[in-house]
Parts: C-alpha cells; structure tokens; sequence
C-alpha cells in the first residue's frame, strides 16, 4: 500500500509541525506523521523544522541558542493565520503524546545539529511510549543516521537525499537503512537508482511532491509513498 505521509502535519490546513496540523493528518487519513526535531539549549527536543525560530514564530534566533523556556513563549500561529493566534512550537513529549493512539506511523527527521545525548534523548522518548516499532527515524546527516543505528539498532532508519549519486547505494547498504528519500526529481530521473535501491531492499519515499499530476508517474517509479503537504488529497486520489 502506497504510504501517504503528511510533511510536518497537514501543512496547508494548519501551521506545520504543530499539534493542530498533526491532528488534521490523521483526520485527513495520512498513514504516516513526517515531522522535525531539533534540541533546545537546555536540550530539550522540541518540533520545529527551522534552525531558527524566525520563519514560523515570533521570535528571533537559533533553536539551540535559545532554552526550552523560550521557545515555548513563542507565538508558533499567527504567521500562518489569525486562528492559530497563541499557538507554541510543540515538545516532542507532546507530540508524540497526541500520535500514539491514532492509526498511523512516525517519520521523525532529526535536524542536524545533534549531539549523540540528544539522539538518545529523542530515541528514549519514542521507547518510553512503545513507538520504535511504528516509527522511522532520518536525517540527511549520514552521521546522525549513524548514531541512530548505534543507540537503538532495532528502529527503522531513513536517509534523507538532497539528490542520488554515485553513493547513494552504497551510503543506504553501510546505514541499514529501510528508506532512501530523495526529491521528486531524483526519482523521475533516476531509474536506475530506483532499481538498485529496491534490490537492496531499501524503499523510496520522494519529498515533496505537491503537484498532483506527479502522483501517477512517482506511483510508476516504485516508491514506497508519497511526502506531500496535501495528504488529505493523496488519501482521496489513493482511494479512486
């Protein structure tokens, strides 16, 4: 069955990456949450896709730069609209907290940078409520996958591809990796990557394809889903 992974939430329906926009994935029938961690100064991992909290709060500065306390007194709402005026920028604790009854699987992206504690911090935290087995854990950083495997070699990993090369393959084998995820252009222009990434065993999972017609001819490449800010749609294309 052909995932359909809400990126940071629904995206287009409430701000990403915050508790409103992870609720409407799951109403939206999304059978994976995508979203981004990263550690606050006094390490506390909290979701926010940024390296700074600039672009989606009202605040200024670098998510490590600044404590827990800060973060959480930040506006995380009202730059998407008026009626998430107040919104904060979630802990992973909560999130997680809200995901783990609801029918569906994890892709948590740790952002780099991340000390091997926070790695363990985040790991610890998906244990705690019995969600390594729904969950992939990615990073484009090939060092983060690795502490990944290190801490808890039972939890699916993901490598995340700004583009495939010449060690794409190999990069997936040395990782233990169970999905490749590349851009959506990679996937369309890449057959052959494609086609070794399957016989290793590795899925692809394209970011983030948003433009419907390039649902059919992703679908024919042989990925394993789809990363898109318009889950609600994919689940009504899935289903006709």
């Amino acid at each position: 069955m052909l995932a359909r992974v809400a990126h940071r939430g629904y995206s287009t329906v409430a701000p990403e990456n915050t508790l409103p926009a992870f609720a409407a994935a799951v109403r939206a029938g999304a059978t994976v949450v995508e979203f981004d961690v990263r550690a606050t100064r006094d390490g506390v991992p909290v979701v926010i896709h940024d390296r700074t909290v600039n672009r989606t709060t009202d605040g200024r500065g670098r998510v490590w730069d600044l404590t827990y306390d800060e973060v959480a007194a930040l506006d995380a709402g009202s730059w998407f609209g008026a009626g998430f005026s107040g919104l904060r920028v979630p802990t992973l604790a909560e999130t997680l907290d809200l995901l783990a009854p609801a029918p569906v699987d994890l892709l948590v992206e740790i952002k780099p940078p991340a000390t091997l504690d926070e790695v363990k911090s985040i790991l610890a935290a998906l244990a705690e409520r019995d969600l390594l087995g729904r969950s992939v854990v990615q990073s484009f950083d090939a060092d983060v996958v690795r502490k990944v495997r290190d801490v808890t070699p039972e939890v699916r990993r993901g490598l995340l591809l700004f583009r495939f090369d010449a060690e794409t393959v190999e990069l997936a084998r040395e990782l233990g990796v169970a999905y490749c995820n590349p851009s959506v252009d990679d996937v369309l222009a890449g057959p052959e990557t494609m086609a070794a990434l399957a016989a290793a065993g590795v899925g692809v999972m394209p970011w983030t394809p948003n433009d419907i017609a390039q649902w059919r001819p992703l679908v024919d490449a042989g990925v394993a889903g789809l990363i898109t800010d318009l889950v609600g749609e994919l689940t009504g294309w899935a289903n006709a």
